[in-house]
Formats: C-alpha cells, sequence, structure tokens
C-alpha cells in the first residue's frame, strides 16, 4: 500500500516536474521551417495541416512527431524529441493536430490516422528512406491507429503515454482527483474552439454554439459536443468504441514500442493495461516503475544512446529489424 502511495505521488511530481522543466528552460530546437499541408477527412472537408519540419537531404530517416490533447508542436516533449532527431542525424516534422496550432482550421479527435498518413506521404518526406512516428499521449493513440494499415517505408511506430480504451481513459481524466489535469487541456482545446468560430463563424467546422462549448467541464462532454456532431458520430460510444484502438492492437502491421508509467494520473494503469495485456507479441510494452504523463526516465532501451528518453526512443527505432 505504501508503495502505491508513494509511486500515485510520484507520477503527480513527475508530470507537473516535466511540464514546469520545459516551460523554464525550453529545448533548443534545430532550426526549422513552417510546413503545410491538406488532407480529405471523411466527412467531404478538406483540412489543412501545419507544423515545423527541420530537413536535410543528406539524411536517410524522418521521424514524425505527433503531439497530444491539448498541445501543440512547440510543446517541450515535441522540442525535445525534434532535438535528439537532430543529434542522431534525423530530420523531424513536428506536426499540429488540426487547429492546434491557434488558427482556427478545425478541431481533431484520437482516430484520425489518416492526417498523420498524409504527413507522410507529403512532398517533404518523400525522399527518405525510412520513416517513423512517436505520438504523445493522445497523439500515441492516433499513432498506433496509423500503424494498423501497412504503409511504404514505415520503419516503427512509438507511443508514449497514451490512451488505449477511449472510454476507460476519459472516465480516469475526468475523475474529481485529476481536475487540474483536465482544466488544463480543456482551457488549451476552448482556445483553439474560440480560434474556429471566429474563423468560420458557422458550418460543419463549428458543430456547437460557443456557449455550450464554453460550458464543457469534463473530456466527456467536449467529446459529446464537439467531436461527435463535427465528425458524425452516433454519439460518444460510438466514438470511443469505433476509434478506440486497445482492442485492435494484435493487427499493428509495424514495428511498434509503447511506454508508459502505472502511475501516469492522467492514462493510469487500469485504462491501459487490460488492452496492453492483449497485445500479444504486435506491440513490445515497458511499463517503468517510476514516472507520470509524459514526465517519465530513461527506459534502457539502448546502451550506446545518451540516456534520455528521447533518445532512447528513437534509438529503439533505429534498431535493425
Amino acid at each position: 500500500m505504501l508503495r502505491h502511495i508513494a509511486g500515485v505521488l510520484g507520477g503527480h511530481a513527475w508530470t507537473i516536474f516535466a511540464d514546469a522543466r520545459h516551460r523554464v528552460q525550453p529545448v533548443d530546437v534545430p532550426a526549422s521551417q513552417t510546413w503545410a499541408h491538406h488532407v480529405h477527412d471523411d466527412t467531404g472537408e478538406v483540412a489543412r495541416l501545419s507544423g515545423r519540419y527541420a530537413g536535410s537531404p543528406t539524411h536517410r530517416d524522418a521521424v514524425l512527431i505527433v503531439h497530444g490533447l491539448g498541445g501543440s508542436s512547440d510543446s517541450g516533449y515535441c522540442r525535445a524529441l525534434a532535438r535528439a532527431a537532430a543529434d542522431r542525424g534525423w530530420s523531424s516534422l513536428r506536426i499540429d493536430l488540426r487547429g492546434a496550432d491557434g488558427d482556427g482550421e478545425d478541431v481533431y479527435h484520437a482516430g484520425l490516422a489518416q492526417d498523420l498518413r498524409a504527413a507522410l506521404h507529403s512532398p517533404e518526406l518523400a525522399g527518405y528512406e525510412r520513416l517513423h512516428v512517436v505520438g504523445v499521449s493522445l497523439g500515441g493513440h492516433a499513432t498506433l491507429r496509423l500503424a494498423l494499415e501497412p504503409l511504404d517505408r514505415l520503419a516503427g511506430v512509438v507511443a508514449v503515454s497514451a490512451p488505449l480504451d477511449l472510454a476507460a481513459s476519459c472516465r480516469a481524466i475526468d475523475r474529481r482527483r485529476a481536475y487540474p489535469y483536465r482544466h488544463h487541456v480543456l482551457g488549451s482545446l476552448k482556445d483553439s474552439y474560440r480560434a474556429v468560430v471566429q474563423r468560420h463563424g458557422s458550418g460543419p467546422r463549428v458543430p456547437s454554439p460557443l456557449e455550450t462549448v464554453e460550458a464543457v467541464r469534463t473530456i466527456r462532454d467536449w467529446d459529446r459536443t464537439v467531436v461527435v456532431p463535427r465528425f458524425g458520430f452516433a454519439d460518444v460510444a460510438d466514438y470511443h468504441g469505433s476509434m478506440s484502438v486497445g482492442p485492435r492492437l494484435r493487427e499493428l502491421v509495424c514495428p511498434a514500442l509503447y511506454v508508459g508509467s502505472p502511475f501516469d494520473p492522467m492514462v493510469p494503469g487500469p485504462a491501459v493495461l487490460p488492452s496492453l495485456g492483449a497485445a500479444g507479441d504486435s506491440l513490445r510494452t515497458v511499463m517503468l516503475e517510476r514516472g507520470g504523463h509524459v514526465g517519465l526516465p530513461a527506459p534502457k532501451l539502448s546502451r550506446e544512446a545518451p540516456p534520455t528518453l528521447p533518445a532512447q526512443l528513437l534509438a529503439w527505432l533505429a534498431e535493425p529489424r
């Protein structure tokens, strides 16, 4: 019991410290340029994707970096991964999921793997021999869904602190004890939605009145008022059930790694362990006895790479298979 309590408290500490560290000491990212690409989605809309591309024609490998719910390409963990890629001699593309850059383009959800696929097919990534994807939190869920279908040159994927059962993870983050994290995420999502309303006024990308969205207090309500009507799901249960990657982990078609901690205060062990236990050999799982949400100690995946989380993740992707 004492060990569990210590783990839970440590999970909060790891989560908060990692975020604070990135805010106080932002990672020096490699020189990059604005990236943009358009994608057609299942609703008939054409959405503009954006991000930051740091590339070189001399590199053989490129990594697509995908942020979590309420994050962006400028999130500290995305910057750290881009830095690690440059140090390894890889190019990187830090994608902003729809509207995450604050431009009011659109909203996104956990299952938009087609947006990641479109990014990997963009002209900027056309010349690389090997492509990799690292997704963090909700971005990790989308990354694993991407790995359910064959894709040329995709050598491997990594998901960090990712939800797998969307319904279970929604219940977890909507708990009273997770209020500070939920409040932070919803604040970023609402900022993005205000930008959508300001840009579009009305139409399919504005599925609910702004005042209704402003009143949202849970992730489930966000899904109900924004995601479900925007993307044509029947209801929240339909969205969570049809998009959850957890039941399909045995179908992964490329090397995949999951890294997390059972003491993650946002995506806790009980929300992911059943799915991980049923994944079989399709997924390598590393559950660390210390750590929180995204704030994790470096797993020992490579003796050659620096002992940091980003460097170890990329070293695992670089292994020949």
